[in-house]
């Protein structure tokens, strides 16, 4: 009983430590990158309420919540200026922002989490028609958890002011949400996304972390 108490104790630290780790990543980018402070909080904080309605466990929770506050972590090989940029990428400044996830993926590969937070990271801008990036995965070759990611990540993209633009409203957010369904974005997350916000009265305030 006693080693089995002592194993448990240093599983629970060293899972600490990896959270820690996780939120140190996350700091530096949100340092370097003014326009995107709290981004990767507020999707990480939006998916966990989606996965909640979707039926996901405390520890899938837990995890989604982890790799959604590093989700963008590969942005940190991109350069500030282009970042931060108030106008339209070119095409060949787009393409460098889009090795962001494989960047992100390189960086969080070899720590042994738990949970895939190295894939969810890489795979959270692919669609569900084939259509996005890196490897043009469709259906459910996307982990539900990347999916659940790319949702949250485009209403907090659109809801918040971003240096080429404003904010654009949860009701705009909305109808691109609807509009995706079923070909970049998976329609039950979807419905739950847009649940949480009717029917939970979900905001982006008071973060939370799923429990141990």
């Amino acid at each position: 009983l006693r080693l089995r108490a002592e194993r448990r104790q240093h599983n629970d630290r060293m899972t600490r430590a990896m959270e820690s780790a996780i939120q140190a990543l996350a700091s530096a980018l949100e340092l370097r990158d003014q326009y995107t402070a709290g981004h990767q909080r507020r999707v990480a904080q939006l998916a966990v309420a989606m996965a909640a309605r979707l039926g996901l466990t405390q520890e899938q929770m837990r995890g989604l919540y982890l790799a959604g506050v590093v989700h963008d972590i590969g942005k940190i090989y991109v350069p500030s200026e282009i970042l931060t940029r108030p106008s339209r990428l070119s095409p060949v400044e787009f393409a460098l922002v889009k090795t962001h996830v494989e960047a992100g993926y390189e960086i969080l590969k070899g720590i042994d989490f738990p949970w895939p937070i190295a894939e969810i990271v890489r795979q959270h801008h692919e669609n569900l028609d084939g259509t996005g990036y890196p490897r043009g995965l469709s259906g459910k070759q996307i982990l539900l958890e990347a999916r659940i990611l790319s949702a949250a990540d485009m209403v907090e993209a659109i809801t918040n002011h971003r240096p080429y633009r404003p904010a654009l409203g949860l009701s705009f957010a909305f109808e691109q949400l609807r509009a995706s369904a079923g070909t970049r974005l998976d329609p039950e997350v979807v419905q739950a996304c847009i649940d949480v916000f009717e029917k939970d009265g979900f905001t982006f305030e008071k973060p939370t972390l799923p429990a141990s």
